[in-house]
């Protein structure tokens, strides 16, 4: 088994984490440009758990990312992918692709507590793994001030549930009960034991 690996993420975050852990990967991008096709619709099905929808993206990216590997012709290693939805009672989260839905988010979140599911999975030949991480945050209260100037710095646009915990909005965050690099993108305890199942050394 080779030890490199490719990351189906545009994600710098998942990047940092591969790093963190000493895991050599090259990245294999997949389309996610409206005007060009989307490789993976993020949408969720009518009625569709939250564990379910991330589960299931998951498991498209790594399919699509290898797919992508065949036709295009490159070296076979495995491909690795992950999803992360933040979860406030049954209402998945997703990227806000303006300021004024970035606001409701956080204020939807702000003095409660919400679940952060990230799921990856690896997947090499006719093999698929996954893992799935589930993780509880509770935030302080917002008062409208603080969003704004959240808002300000840029940081909640790119970020499922309009922040990132690695960023300023680790100010806002009162506990934590799971895993940390979880909630950032990708769960390097589960990450690290499916890299170690398809045989790559680690640490």
């Amino acid at each position: 088994m080779t030890q490199r690996i490719y990351l189906a993420s545009r994600s710098p975050r998942r990047r940092e984490l591969l790093k963190q852990i000493g895991v050599a990967y090259e990245m294999l991008l997949l389309r996610e440009d409206p005007a060009r096709g989307i490789d993976v619709d993020e949408t969720p099905l009518p009625g569709e758990a939250p564990r379910d929808y991330v589960l299931r993206i998951t498991q498209a990216k790594a399919e699509i990312g290898w797919q992508r590997l065949i036709q295009r012709k490159l070296p076979r290693m495995p491909v690795l992918a992950a999803d992360t939805a933040v979860v406030l009672g049954e209402r998945i989260m997703g990227k806000p692709d303006a300021a004024a839905a970035a606001a409701e988010m956080l204020s939807a979140l702000s003095g409660r507590e919400h679940q952060v599911l990230t799921a990856v999975a690896l997947t090499f030949e006719k093999r698929l793994d996954m893992r799935l991480s589930v993780s509880t945050v509770s935030f302080k209260s917002l008062s409208e001030d603080e969003i704004r100037r959240y808002l300000l710095t840029g940081e909640p646009l790119d970020k499922a549930g309009a922040y990132a915990i690695q960023g300023r909005a680790a100010a806002f965050v009162s506990s934590l009960a799971g895993s940390y690099s979880g909630v950032m993108g990708l769960p390097l305890f589960e990450t690290t034991q499916l890299l170690m199942e398809f045989g790559m050394e680690i640490l």
